[in-house]
């Protein structure tokens, strides 16, 4: 077994609850009542998925997040 690094992206819904997402995993995600909670939350996810799937996951190079304004 090999440490790898994720990037998570953390987003708090309109209900509150954190919502952590994986990028590197296609659906592989998952929520928490706390950011503490969604981290571990999210390892679980991560170990779920890794675990079901049938390619190696190699995750990527994290770069920088910037919100973009978009009028519609």
């Amino acid at each position: 077994m090999k440490d790898k690094d994720f990037t998570v992206l953390i987003e708090q819904g309109e209900d509150g609850m954190y919502v952590g997402i994986v990028s590197d995993i296609d659906g592989c995600h998952t929520q928490g009542k706390t950011i503490p909670e969604v981290l571990e939350r999210t390892k679980e996810a991560i170990e779920v998925c890794m675990e079901s799937g049938d390619k190696e996951i190699v995750p990527l190079e994290f770069v920088g997040v910037q919100k973009i304004r978009v009028v519609v």
